[in-house]
């Protein structure tokens, strides 16, 4: 099973994006049984609150479900349980460095690094755009799971 965690800094509009884009993508591939897709935050704000309307409206307008999922806190032992730990923009990852010290495996990345591209995405809990901030999604999440699709680990696994 491939492990996919996404993250942000408050867990209610990009992770959670992220996470139900993938999940909608792994749905339609019929591949959904070999991912496990989470999502957390890299703060405490936002912990238990659920999905921020616009990400809900956003991914509704583009026919993906969103279910009831509710801000979480990154924990130290996130690291050894994923496979891939994905953060939105250059503090994420800081933060992310914080929470679970050296990435001696390999796992943490930007979303966007998967499309070639080093660029964060930014929040629309500032910007108001979650259009925008669905385009890189979608485009960050289509590379990711090409990437992951054609990893040896994967084929095996068939």
């Amino acid at each position: 099973m491939i492990k996919v965690l996404f993250i942000c800094h408050g867990n209610i509009c990009r992770s959670t994006m992220a996470q139900y884009v993938l999940q909608d993508m792994v749905n339609n591939q019929g591949i959904a049984d070999r991912f496990y897709i989470d999502s957390a935050a890299t703060s405490y704000e936002e912990i238990g609150n659920g999905v921020h309307p616009g990400t809900r409206n956003k991914l509704k307008s583009e026919g993906i479900q969103c279910g009831n999922h509710r801000a979480r806190h990154m924990e130290k032992s996130d690291y050894n349980e994923f496979d891939y730990i994905i953060g939105m923009d250059s503090a994420n990852i800081r933060n992310i460095g914080r929470i679970v010290g050296n990435d001696r495996d390999g796992k943490v990345y930007k979303l966007l690094h998967f499309a070639g591209e080093e660029r964060d995405i930014a929040d629309p809990w500032y910007t108001g755009n979650f259009d925008a901030t669905y385009d890189d999604v979608l485009k960050g999440c289509t590379a990711l799971l090409n990437e992951i699709l054609d990893t040896e680990k994967f084929t095996k696994e068939n």
